[in-house]
């Protein structure tokens, strides 16, 4: 009796100690962006990206989906074109998948036989608050373009 009640302390000692190391990983990669960017600043060059953006298209400012559909057909390389609605979601999924790729959550599998990339999910993304998950991508959205820009 005496070994398995000390068993069920090791293991959920262990247990415990996963669920500290995942949360520690979690808020690790989620300052990684803010060490780099205060929230402040990362609002600010969103405006100045939003603006740049609508002036070259001619357009409203573009929204965070916007943002992605832009980086999907930049990754896609095809240029310009109509895209079906389904084809649009798959350029968001590109560009979210491309920006995330920056903070290893996903890798570049290939490309299937029409020339669309196909990525792989390497680590379990943190389950971020929508605030966190706006704020991240607004980030990594901004960095994609600040590199393209440069």
């Amino acid at each position: 009796m005496k070994t398995s009640k000390a068993r069920r302390f090791k293991v959920l000692r262990f247990i415990v100690k996963l669920s500290v190391s995942a949360l520690i990983f979690q808020l690790v990669s989620f300052n990684t962006i803010f060490a780099i960017m205060k929230p402040s600043e990362i609002n600010a060059k969103w405006k100045v990206l939003q603006e740049r953006i609508s002036k070259e298209f001619d357009s409203e400012f573009p929204d965070l989906k916007v943002m992605l559909f832009l980086i999907g057909v930049q990754e896609l390389g095809k240029g310009p074109k109509k895209y079906s609605k389904r084809q649009k979601e798959e350029l968001m999924h590109i560009a979210t998948c491309r920006l995330l790729s920056e903070m290893g959550f996903y890798e570049l599998e290939g490309l299937d036989q029409d020339g669309w990339p196909h990525w792989k999910l390497i680590k379990a993304i943190p389950p971020y608050t929508m605030l966190e998950q706006e704020m991240l991508m607004k980030s990594l959205v901004v960095s994609y373009f600040e590199d393209i820009y440069s």
